[in-house]
C-alpha cells in the first residue's frame, strides 16, 4: 500500500511501528491460513515473538509499501515466518529492501483461546532446512524464557528531572483495548501494540536529543501473555544506552485486565528499540551522551553497551563474509 502523511513523522519519514504493523499483518494472515490448511478445529494464529528487526533503509510518504511472508519452520506449536518489506517509488520505479524479520506465532482456538493446537508439517526443499529451522527454535525459546525472568522493573515519574537523564526523556502512554485493536479471539493484534510501543520509544528518544530520528532496529519483542479486550494498557519507554549516533530504549507494556476477570497488572510485552537521530538533510547527527545517575541505570547502560557492541562485531564480520 501506498505511504500516506499519517503513516510519517513530521520530517516525512515512516514511523517505525507503521511498518512493524504491517509485517505483523501479513506474519498473521500467512500463518492463520497455514494453521487452518487441514481439516481440524479453527484457530487464529497469535504472536508470540518477533526476533530482532533491522531497519535497513527509511521510507517516505507516497512511497509503495510491498510485504511479502514466507513460512519457513514449523515446530509442534509454532509457526516461524520470515517477512521482507520492499519500498517503491512509484515516480522512478526505483525498489530497495527497508526491512527483514522473522516471527514466531502459535495457533490459538476459536473455541478456546487457552487452547494451543498443533500445527501442520511444512514440506522443506532440503534436510538443512529443517535442522537449521529446529536450531532457531531452541535459541528463541530460551531466550524468552530469559527475558521473562527478568521483566520486574517499573518506571516511576521523576521531579524536576536534568536535561540527557533517564527521567527526562522516560515516557508512557495509556491505551484503552477496543474491538478495532483486537483479533478475532477478542485480544490485542500484535501489530497494534509494536506500533503503540513505537511512538513511545520515538518519543523518549526525540525528548533525548530534540532533533528528528527514526527507527534503526527493534530487539527481540516478546509477547509473554495476552491482552484482551477491555484491557487498559500502559505503555512505558525509558533510555538505557546511547552510543556516538544511537539511542537504546527499553519498551514495556502492562496490561490491567478490570472488566471481565480482575486481576493484578501484568508484563505482557518486552522490547529494546534502537534510534537514531538525524539533521534536515536526513543525516545522522551526533547523539547527546545519556547521563546515568543510579546503580541500577549504570547498571543498564553497561548491559545496553554490551548489546550494541555484540551488534556491531556481528554486523562486521556479516560485512566481510559478504566481501569474501
Amino acid at each position: 500500500r501506498i505511504m500516506r502523511p499519517d503513516d510519517a513523522n513530521i520530517a516525512g519519514n515512516v514511523h517505525g511501528g507503521t511498518i512493524l504493523k504491517m509485517i505483523e499483518e501479513a506474519g498473521a494472515i500467512i500463518s492463520t491460513r497455514h494453521c487452518n490448511s487441514q481439516a481440524g478445529e479453527p484457530c487464529v494464529a497469535a504472536l508470540a515473538r518477533v526476533e530482532r528487526t533491522d531497519f535497513l533503509s527509511p521510507m517516505c510518504i507516497g512511497e509503495v509499501a510491498n510485504v511479502s511472508a514466507e513460512i519457513t519452520y514449523t515446530s509442534r506449536h509454532s509457526v516461524e515466518v520470515q517477512v521482507n518489506v520492499m519500498s517503491e517509488n512509484i515516480l522512478t520505479g526505483a525498489k530497495k529492501l527497508t526491512n527483514k524479520a522473522t516471527l514466531w506465532y502459535v495457533p490459538l482456538s476459536l473455541k478456546n483461546v487457552n487452547k494451543v493446537l498443533e500445527v501442520p508439517p511444512i514440506q522443506y526443499t532440503r534436510k538443512e532446512q529443517e535442522e537449521e529451522g529446529k536450531k532457531r527454535y531452541e535459541e528463541q525459546k530460551l531466550d524468552r524464557l530469559e527475558t521473562k525472568q527478568r521483566n520486574g522493573d517499573v518506571i516511576f515519574p521523576i521531579i524536576n528531572p536534568e536535561p540527557h537523564t533517564v527521567g527526562y526523556s522516560q515516557s508512557s502512554l495509556i491505551h484503552l483495548v477496543g474491538p478495532s485493536d483486537c483479533t478475532l479471539l477478542g485480544f490485542v493484534h500484535g501489530g497494534v501494540t509494536m506500533k503503540l510501543m513505537d511512538e513511545v520509544a520515538g518519543i523518549v528518544a526525540a525528548r533525548h536529543c530534540k532533533t528528528n530520528i527514526v527507527t534503526a532496529s527493534v530487539d527481540a519483542i516478546n509477547f509473554h501473555e495476552k491482552i484482551k479486550k477491555g484491557c487498559v494498557i500502559t505503555i512505558s519507554g525509558r533510555m538505557t544506552f546511547t552510543s556516538n549516533k544511537s539511542m537504546e530504549i527499553e519498551v514495556f507494556v502492562d496490561a490491567d485486565p478490570f472488566v471481565d476477570e480482575p486481576r493484578e497488572r501484568y508484563r505482557a510485552v518486552s522490547a529494546f528499540f534502537t534510534y537514531v537521530s538525524l539533521s534536515k538533510e536526513g543525516k545522522p547527527l551526533p547523539v547527546p551522551q545519556l547521563l546515568t545517575e543510579t546503580e541500577d541505570e549504570k547498571r543498564r547502560f553497561e548491559e545496553g553497551k554490551g548489546r550494541y557492541l555484540q551488534t556491531k562485531a556481528k554486523r562486521q564480520a556479516q560485512m566481510q563474509q559478504a566481501a569474501q
